[in-house]
C-alpha cells in the first residue's frame, strides 16, 4: 500500500460494522431483499408455466426493485459514513429515485470504454489472419490482450463496482466520479485492491458467523421440534429454508418434503432467517465500500 494511504483507511474500513447499528439502512435492505425475492418467485412460477411474457416482466420488476433499494440502502450507509444524520428511508427512497440513473450512465460509459478495447483487440485479431503480417503481430496481440483483459477485470471488480454507487451516494454526478476511477485506475488501482481486500474479508468473518449462527440454531431448532414438540419435519427441509429454497427445489434434489402446515411454515421462517442473515453481511460490504470511497477521495488529485 502507498503511503498516501495510512492506517486511518484501514480504521474507516473496520468501522464498518457499525453498519448493523444503521436501523433505516437494515430495514431498507430487508425490505429490498424480501420484494425482490418475491417477484423473482413470480417470474419462476410464470416461466414454469411457461408464461414467458410475465416472468420476463416479474423479472425486470425485481431488478428495478433491487436496484433502487440498493441505492436507498446505499444512501442511508452514506450519511452513517460521513457523520450526519441519516435520513428517514422515505426520504432516501426519494432521492434514489432522483439519482441513481448517475450510477448506470457512469457504467455505461465504462462499458463503452470496455467495448472500445475490445474492439481493438478483435481487430487486431482479424489483422492477425493476414498472410504478411500474421504471426508477429498475433505474437504481440497475446501479451497485450491478456494483460488489457485481466487489467480491465480486474479494475471493475476493485474500482468500478465497489466505488461507482458511493461516489454518486455522496452526492457526486458522472463526471467526477468518472475522474475518481480514472485517477485511481492511472495510480491508484493497488491502494483501492488493498482497502477492497479489507472489506471482502471483513465481509468474509461476518459471514462466517453469521452463518454458524444460523446453521447451529437451526440444528439445535429441528431437533427441539421433533423430540420437544412432536413436529415431524425433515431436518433437511428447515434448513433448505435456511438458504432459500423452496418446495420445488427440494422435490427436484429428491429430498424428504412434509407437505403439512408446519412444513411449509418452517419454509416460511427459515426464509425470513435466510433474508436476515444475508442482510448483515451485504450492510457490512456496502458501508465498506462508502469507507473505501472516502479513503480514496482524501487523496490529493495530482494530474486530474
Amino acid at each position: 500500500m502507498s503511503q498516501k494511504i495510512s492506517l486511518q483507511a484501514l480504521n474507516r474500513v473496520l468501522s464498518s460494522l457499525d453498519a448493523a447499528r444503521n436501523g433505516p439502512a437494515l430495514y431498507a435492505l430487508l425490505s429490498t431483499f424480501s420484494v425482490a425475492g418475491l417477484l423473482l418467485a413470480m417470474a419462476e412460477s410464470a416461466l414454469a408455466r411457461s408464461d414467458t411474457p410475465w416472468g420476463v416482466v416479474w423479472a425486470g420488476l425485481a431488478l428495478t426493485v433491487a436496484f433502487y433499494g440498493v441505492n436507498t440502502t446505499g444512501l442511508l450507509l452514506m450519511d452513517q459514513a460521513l457523520g450526519r444524520p441519516v435520513r428517514d428511508v422515505q426520504d432516501a427512497l426519494r432521492d434514489a429515485l432522483l439519482v441513481a440513473h448517475r450510477v448506470l450512465l457512469s457504467l455505461a460509459v465504462v462499458l463503452g470504454g470496455l467495448g472500445l478495447v475490445l474492439t481493438a483487440l478483435l481487430g487486431l485479431l482479424w489483422a492477425a489472419r493476414l498472410p504478411w503480417l500474421g504471426a508477429p503481430l498475433f505474437a504481440l496481440t497475446v501479451p497485450l490482450g491478456v494483460l488489457l483483459l485481466g487489467l480491465s477485470s480486474f479494475a471493475v471488480l476493485v474500482l468500478v463496482g465497489p466505488l461507482t454507487g458511493p461516489s454518486v451516494w455522496a452526492g457526486q454526478t458522472v463526471r467526477p466520479t468518472l475522474r475518481l476511477l480514472a485517477r485511481q485506475l492511472r495510480g491508484g488501482l493497488l491502494d483501492a485492491a488493498v482497502l477492497m481486500a479489507a472489506v471482502l474479508l471483513l465481509t468474509a468473518v461476518v459471514s462466517a458467523a453469521v452463518s454458524f449462527v444460523v446453521i447451529s440454531g437451526a440444528r439445535a431448532m429441528s431437533l427441539l421440534a421433533i423430540w420437544g414438540a412432536d413436529i415431524s419435519l425433515p431436518p433437511q427441509q428447515l434448513m433448505a429454508g435456511l438458504f432459500g429454497y423452496g418446495l420445488r427445489s427440494l422435490g427436484a434434489a429428491g429430498a424428504p418434503v412434509a407437505g403439512s402446515p408446519q412444513g411449509m411454515a418452517a419454509l416460511v421462517g427459515g426464509g425470513v432467517v435466510f433474508a436476515l442473515a444475508l442482510v448483515l453481511p451485504a450492510l457490512i460490504y456496502l458501508r465498506g465500500c462508502c469507507a473505501v470511497y472516502l479513503a480514496l477521495r482524501e487523496v490529493p488529485d495530482e494530474g486530474l
